[in-house]
């Protein structure tokens, strides 16, 4: 979480810019957040990327699958999220939600690549 301003996407990284305490205080937060429990890394990753799915945010499903990729995780790990959304959001809640990760995991000329969220 404790990304530049430069290195957000760009409705996070105009708030971080115009305001730089209160994102300081939110890095924080998500630090002490993440290192607060038993969870490992990856095992973190993979609930906040189910965290976003279950509050239906597409901007956070994208950032989510973005910093699994670049942490290692596979895209397959990532879809399995969305496939284990099905009983508890509903079918198409969850497709929704697989979309939103293989914008990220998928881009293909058919599929625009999810811009800056």
């Amino acid at each position: 979480m404790a990304e530049k301003p430069e290195d957000l996407p760009s409705g996070a990284g105009e708030v971080a810019k115009a305001y730089p305490e209160v994102w300081k205080a939110f890095s924080a937060l998500g630090k002490a957040c993440s290192e607060g429990g038993p969870l490992d890394g990856r095992t973190a990753r993979l609930v906040k990327l189910a965290l976003a799915a279950g509050a239906l945010s597409e901007g956070a499903v994208h950032s989510h699958s973005r910093r699994a990729i670049g942490e290692g995780l596979s895209k397959e790990e990532l879809k399995h999220v969305a496939l284990l959304a099905i009983p508890t959001l509903g079918f198409p809640q969850a497709v929704k939600v697989l979309t939103w990760i293989e914008d990220i995991t998928d881009p293909s000329p058919g599929r625009p690549e999810a811009p800056g969220d």
